[in-house]
């Protein structure tokens, strides 16, 4: 099957869409299918306003439907709502072509956060961009329910995976992180006003706590909690050592729809204390996980979680079962040579 994958969020961004989209295309391409990923790095960009590492592509739907003609698919699919994805929908639409799109982040609740402005506004996009959609592609049951409240009732399944031969418990620790006075409260990610950092920041409770990643908000936040350690971007034996060496993974944000690193931090041992949002509530049960609305209660519950159990609960999400339902999901198309004929 040649299938077509038309994404905003793409290397060298370092994201949970990304490294979903990358694991998906592997997998795919293991199967034997060939996967075009149409991103900005095929086209002139401008970067991002507020977060100028990412880059938007200047094109429109004559750019992305020659892309997608020449490479002649039987499936296409639409990663994201922004420029890429609204030019390549655009194109879909005029070509009579069917779709498939995913809603990886809660946008209007993001951009809300960003802006100021109310989320009803973008939730009218949303919408727009999605209904005429085969199906939306959703990795838990409570988006399900999100988009299912906005009227867009047409989803299917798209679970997510970890690496396993990367994150898992027997490993090499941070020493620098596991010389700190215990518990280690460990965050992994995007170091942004989305994320609510803040909230496990400001959570009190003993212990040291250890924010891996990198992002606007970082300078601001590290100021404001200077006993808290920042310790930049981790990645691969790296990032894995650093769940290792945490007591706790601390899990604050409200707007992710999963939120890999949990899967991640899991896989390596380490229980997640995290807030009831879309995500946690689908992802972690009461054996390796604690969910409550004070952060610092969830922390201490998790505290008291076998980290054996996380590992074995995490062994259950991969990557391979994750393209299998990503394939399933897919909607078939004739070769477009036909279609225009």
């Amino acid at each position: 099957m040649r299938i077509a994958i038309v994404t905003d969020a793409w290397q060298p961004q370092v994201n949970g869409v990304v490294r979903t989209l990358t694991a998906t295309k592997a997998e795919l391409e293991a199967m034997g299918h060939e996967v075009l990923v149409v991103s900005p790095d095929r086209f002139a960009t401008l970067p991002c306003p507020t977060y100028p590492e990412i880059r938007l592509a200047l094109t429109g739907r004559g750019g992305v439907g020659r892309l997608v003609r020449a490479f002649d698919p039987d499936a296409i699919h639409l990663s994201t709502e922004g420029p890429l994805g609204l030019a390549a929908r655009r194109w879909c639409m005029g070509q009579s072509l069917r779709f498939t799109t995913a809603y990886h982040t809660q946008f209007p609740d993001y951009l809300a956060k960003r802006t100021g402005v109310n989320a009803e506004l973008f939730w009218r996009y949303i919408r727009w961009f999605h209904r005429p959609a085969d199906a939306i592609l959703v990795s838990t049951g409570s988006v399900d329910g999100v988009l299912a409240a906005q009227g867009l009732r047409h989803t299917r399944r798209w679970g997510r995976g970890v690496d396993l031969s990367l994150f898992h418990p027997d490993g090499p620790r941070d020493e620098a992180i596991a010389a700190l006075p215990g518990p280690i409260q460990l965050y992994v990610g995007r170091i942004a006003v989305e994320k609510n950092i803040e909230a496990f920041l400001a959570a009190p409770g003993p212990g040291s706590k250890v924010v891996v990643g990198d992002g606007p908000a970082r300078e601001a936040l590290a100021a404001r909690y200077p006993q808290a350690r920042f310790v930049g971007p981790r990645f691969g034996g790296a990032l894995a050592a650093a769940y290792r060496s945490a007591d706790v993974f601390v899990f604050p944000s409200l707007t992710d729809t999963f939120g890999l690193v949990m899967i991640e931090a899991l896989a390596c041992g380490t229980p997640v204390a995290a807030l009831p949002a879309p995500g946690p509530v689908d992802v972690l049960s009461t054996a390796v996980g604690a969910i409550d609305a004070a952060l610092d209660r969830a922390i201490l519950a998790a505290l008291g979680r076998d980290r054996a159990a996380c590992a074995a609960y995490a062994r259950a999400f991969t990557w391979a079962a994750s393209a299998a339902q990503f394939l399933n999901a897919l909607a078939p198309i004739r070769p477009i040579a036909q279609r225009a004929a």
